[in-house]
């Protein structure tokens, strides 16, 4: 995973070329069943916007299991850094990271 880079201005008061471009963010996310104990992780470039589709039924193989709360997520540079991670998710060891790190 990489880092974000920050850069010192070069003079007070002013702001580097590399702060006033906006850089895209991705995401890897663990949602949950609010009613069933079923995850789903996925990533995506919009958290607000991604939660806003599974809870309206967009997708038909996770329906039965709405509504969804975000219990989880990481932030990468890179679309490929977060669908690697979301792939960890799903490896067995991943479900042991995730046991681990979130609340039973």
């Amino acid at each position: 995973m990489d880092s974000i880079r920050v850069s010192e201005a070069p003079d007070t008061g002013s702001i580097p070329v590399e702060a006033t471009t906006v850089f895209p963010m991705f995401y890897t996310y663990v949602l949950k069943s609010t009613n069933h104990n079923y995850y789903y992780k996925g990533h995506c470039q919009d958290l607000e916007r991604r939660l806003r589709q599974h809870n309206s039924g967009m997708t038909a193989s996770i329906q039965p299991y709405i509504p969804f709360t975000l219990i989880y997520f990481e932030t990468f540079e890179t679309e490929q850094e977060a669908i690697e991670r979301e792939k960890y998710f799903k490896s067995a060891a991943g479900r042991r990271f995730l046991k681990k790190a979130l609340p039973s």
